[in-house]
């Protein structure tokens, strides 16, 4: 799998996701900084990984939108090659329009670190085919801006269309059952507020991330 994994000022989670697609596919995935303009050709995924992009300043992944690399990354996804953005990544995918809605701050105002519970809405994607509809997984998240909220217009076209992946399967943001996992209306995009790539080996304490990257691999094989 030829993967390529996007780098901002402020990342901090690049090597984590890097790592697992490396250990997954057996292929290094190649770090492409925010700067460049074009991406490598004939890529097969492409990450957009957690941290701070830019410290988070203005809005949550609004300036990582706006990098030059990142208008090569959508017109990739429009061509239909795979995305996955993870944590900021989520919220850096619904800042270029690539997913809907918006990522606004936990309900609380606190940052959440732990491992917690999520089901399985849709085993049907290219990411979610290593997984059972209905299934719980335990996954960790690590964020203070992970309440994904959309107008109740959106809420039920893309409930209506089968785009939820995963839903919190206890209350972490405000509410259990809120949105953990969005598919693109095409199903290779999807943004995830927890870390499936921090679930790769059992001395992670598990192996439920991994499923995704192995599924995935299957699926672009």
């Amino acid at each position: 799998m030829k993967a390529a994994v996007i780098v901002f000022p402020g990342s901090n989670c690049d090597r984590d996701i890097a790592t697992a697609i490396e250990d997954v596919s057996g292929t290094k995935p190649q770090m492409v900084w925010h700067g460049d303009s074009d991406l490598p050709e004939g890529l097969d995924l492409i990450a957009v990984p957690g941290g701070f992009s830019y410290g988070d300043y203005l809005r949550c992944g609004a300036i990582a939108a706006r990098s030059p690399v990142v208008r090569s990354v959508v017109e990739a996804a429009e061509k239909g090659v795979p995305v996955i953005g993870v944590c900021n990544g989520f919220q850096i995918l619904t800042e270029t329009g690539l997913l809907p809605g918006a990522l606004m701050r936990n309900a609380g105002l606190d940052f959440v670190c732990r491992d917690v519970a999520l089901t399985v809405e849709n085993s049907q994607s290219i990411f979610t085919s290593g997984y059972r509809t209905g299934e719980s997984i335990t996954v960790p998240v690590a964020h203070h801006d992970g309440n994904y909220f959309a107008d109740p217009e959106t809420l039920e076209r893309i409930e209506g269309e089968g785009r939820v992946a995963f839903r919190y399967g206890e209350a972490v943001n405000g509410s259990a059952r809120s949105i953990a996992g969005l598919l693109s209306k095409a199903g290779n995009v999807i943004g995830m507020m927890p870390h499936p790539e921090r679930r790769i080996e059992a001395a992670h304490g598990g192996t439920d991330g991994r499923r995704l990257f192995e599924g995935l691999l299957r699926a672009v094989a």
